[in-house]
């Protein structure tokens, strides 16, 4: 069944406002996909917050005008769908790539980040990106490591101090 003009629009609508809101994209094509396996990816999506729509060409590239994903344009060409990652940048990447691992059906064609559109061998450095949680425990160690190594510094000179009144006390019960 075909879209009216209404429904086009409202769909080009949602799809900008995710697009607005998203840190990061994946178009990919799905042809040969049962429509089973395309449940199991849209439930994968579901839950790592992930976006995803199969749209027509002429409403995707509307829908990502004005977005930092216009960059997406040029490659939104055949049946794709859009992946867009609403809290983790790296969700999308991490979930289209285990799918298509399982299913090659599915074909990256290109991925998108702060305005900038990348090959489809990148969706393994987006997915390698670290979450939220990964990021914030390497910045904190970052952080408390200066502190660490100032507090030993610190307790380095007694260290040694009692390490020498050890040794002298050894050679004397040596001697």
């Amino acid at each position: 069944m075909a879209l009216r003009l209404h429904q086009k629009q409202a769909l080009v609508a949602e799809v900008n406002e995710v697009a607005q809101q998203a840190h990061a994209a994946v178009a990919a094509e799905y042809i040969g996909l049962t429509a089973g396996q395309l449940d199991v990816l849209r439930a994968k999506a579901r839950e790592g917050q992930i976006y995803l729509h199969v749209v027509k060409n002429s409403l995707a590239k509307r829908a990502v005008e004005g977005t930092q994903f216009e960059c997406l344009t040029p490659s939104l060409v055949g049946p794709i769908m859009l992946g867009f990652a609403l809290e983790d940048p790296s969700s999308v990447g991490r979930v289209i790539k285990d799918f298509a691992k399982k299913h090659p059906k599915l074909v990256v064609k290109s991925v998108a980040m702060g305005g900038v559109a990348y090959g489809p061998s990148d969706i393994e450095r987006l997915a390698s990106l670290p979450n939220r949680e990964e990021a914030l425990a390497m910045f904190m160690g970052t952080l408390k490591a200066p502190i660490g190594n100032f507090v030993r510094l610190l307790n380095e000179p007694t260290a040694k101090f009692v390490r020498t009144l050890s040794a002298v006390g050894e050679a004397k019960k040596a001697a």
